[in-house]
C-alpha cells in the first residue's frame, strides 16, 4: 500500500489521511463462478454483447447471478484473434450458475453480430456453454475439435456463431464490501467513483451494482416475513433520529456502498485494498469522513476482510 499517514486518537481510533477507518469487517460468502471471453468483429459489438449479458444482474437476492464485465481484451489475448470482452458470472450453485449463463449466452450473445464465446479459465469443473445452444442450428450444427477441446459452429444470418462446449466452474467469494460515509452526496459519490475505478484494475473481481456503487445497502431478514433482506437502516441518514440503533454521527448526511465479487479471497482483498486507498487519498477535506463494512457478526459468511488488517494496521491475518 502507498505510505499514507496514519493516527490513532486515545480510544485507539484509526484515522488514514484524516479519515477513519472502522475497526470492523466485511462478511462475504461462498459462491460458484466462471469467466467466458466474447469476441466479436469490432470491439463495440463485443461490449454491446457483454453489457446485454451482464445486465440484470446486480445481486443473487433476485437476480439469480452476480455478472459483470472484467475487463475489455485486445485481440493478441483472445482465442480467435478478435477483440473481446472478459465476463464473470457468480451464482450461489452451480445449477444455479448454469442456468443462468444458459439463458444469457442464448440470448444476449448468440442474438449479437459477429460475436463468439470461448472460456476464460484454465480448469475447473465444466459447466455447459456451447454445448446445449448448438441445438439452435436446427441440426445444421457441426462441431470442431482443436487441442482436445470442443467447439461448436452454428450458421446463423451473418455466417456462423462459434461456442466452446463447455466453460470451467471454480469456487469463489461473493459480498466483499466497503461502505462510505461522508458529508452529502457530492462526497460520497467523488469517493465512491475514485475507489471504484482503483477496484476495476484489479484482476479477477467485479463490482455487480450500477456502476460499481449500491445506494440501497441492505441487512439480513426484514420485519416482514416474505423479504429475505431489507434496508440497512443503521447506516440511513434520514433515520438517526428514529432508529433504535444508528452508526451514524457528525456531519455524515451520505453512504454509498461498494460490493465486489471475486475469483479468490485474495483478489477480494485486493481489490478492498484498492479501493480504501483511492478513497482516502482524496483526504478528508473531500468530504469523505469514515470507511466502514458491512457484516452480520459472522453469521453469514467464512470470509471477514477486516479493514484495519487490509490497510496493514493490524497483525497478519
Amino acid at each position: 500500500m502507498t505510505a499514507m499517514t496514519a493516527t490513532r486518537d486515545a480510544a485507539g481510533v484509526l484515522d488514514l489521511e484524516g479519515v477513519r477507518i472502522d475497526d470492523t469487517f466485511a462478511e462475504a460468502f461462498p459462491m460458484k463462478a466462471t469467466r467466458v471471453i466474447i469476441t466479436a468483429h469490432t470491439d463495440t459489438w463485443a461490449r454491446n454483447a457483454a453489457v446485454a449479458m451482464t445486465g440484470f444482474a446486480t445481486s443473487v437476492i433476485a437476480c439469480g447471478c452476480e455478472a459483470g464485465i472484467e475487463r475489455m481484451l485486445e485481440p493478441a489475448e483472445t482465442p480467435d484473434g478478435r477483440p473481446g470482452v472478459a465476463v464473470l458470472l457468480f451464482a450461489v450453485s452451480t445449477k444455479e450458475l448454469a442456468k443462468q449463463l444458459e439463458r444469457r449466452v442464448g440470448q444476449c450473445v448468440l442474438t449479437c453480430p459477429t460475436t463468439a464465446i470461448y472460456a476464460g479459465l484454465p480448469e475447473g469443473e465444466p459447466i455447459p456453454l456451447g454445448r446445449n445452444l448448438r441445438f439452435f442450428g436446427d441440426g445444421w450444427q457441426i462441431s470442431k475439435m482443436i487441442d482436445g477441446v470442443r467447439y461448436w459452429r452454428v450458421p446463423v444470418m451473418d455466417g456462423e456463431f462459434v461456442a466452446q462446449e463447455t466453460t470451467p466452474m471454480v469456487k469463489a467469494v461473493g459480498g466483499g464490501n466497503l461502505l462510505l460515509l461522508a458529508d452529502d452526496t457530492d462526497a460520497a459519490l467523488a469517493a465512491s467513483e475514485a475507489a471504484v475505478s482503483a477496484m476495476c484494475a484489479v484482476p479477477g473481481v467485479i463490482l455487480p451494482f450500477p456502476g460499481g456503487v449500491v445506494r440501497s445497502g441492505s441487512k439480513v431478514g426484514s420485519r416482514y416475513a416474505a423479504l429475505p433482506a431489507s434496508t440497512n437502516d443503521a447506516f440511513c441518514p434520514a433515520l438517526v433520529p428514529l432508529a433504535k440503533k444508528t452508526e451514524l454521527g457528525g456531519t455524515v448526511a451520505c453512504v454509498m456502498e461498494v460490493v465486489i465479487d471475486g475469483l479468490t479471497e485474495a483478489a477480494v482483498a485486493a481489490a478492498m485494498r484498492a479501493g480504501i486507498e483511492a478513497a482516502v487519498a482524496r483526504g478528508a477535506g473531500t468530504g469523505l469522513r469514515r470507511i466502514s463494512a458491512g457484516n452480520y457478526g459472522g453469521k453469514l459468511g467464512p470470509f471477514h476482510f477486516h479493514l484495519h488488517r487490509l490497510i496493514g494496521k493490524e497483525g497478519a491475518r
